[in-house]
């Protein structure tokens, strides 16, 4: 389940930033995740409590943004949403479509004390 090593590298990102502008406690983590990034958002969710214990983000409430893949047509020439990789232009029924969005994961905001 690599969605604990992901959590793990969510709290190093919040100590780091706690350190550096000097906040406690984190109340809310904003996580943006894209359509293709390969995350199980319940295991995310279960995975994010086990690693915040004992933490600056234990009982931080976090909320995930899940975000829609993205492509570039090269027969229309538009950027579409796409529900799955090697899906069809939705709009001119191409074939050639280059994934340009859905496969990130970031941190979008925090809520902290």
């Amino acid at each position: 389940m690599h969605e604990m090593a992901l959590c793990e590298s969510i709290l190093g990102i919040l100590e780091k930033h706690a350190q550096a502008q000097g906040f406690s406690r984190v109340k809310t983590v904003w996580l943006e995740i894209g359509a293709f990034a390969g995350v199980e958002v319940e295991a995310m969710r279960f995975c994010f409590k086990a690693v915040t214990r004992h933490s600056l983000a234990e009982n931080a409430e976090l909320k995930i943004i899940q975000t829609p893949g993205q492509a570039w047509c090269l027969d229309c020439a538009c950027r579409v949403e796409i529900q799955q990789r090697y899906d069809v232009c939705p709009r001119c029924g191409g074939c050639q479509l280059q994934v340009t969005g859905g496969e990130e994961m970031r941190v979008r905001e925090l809520e902290v004390e």
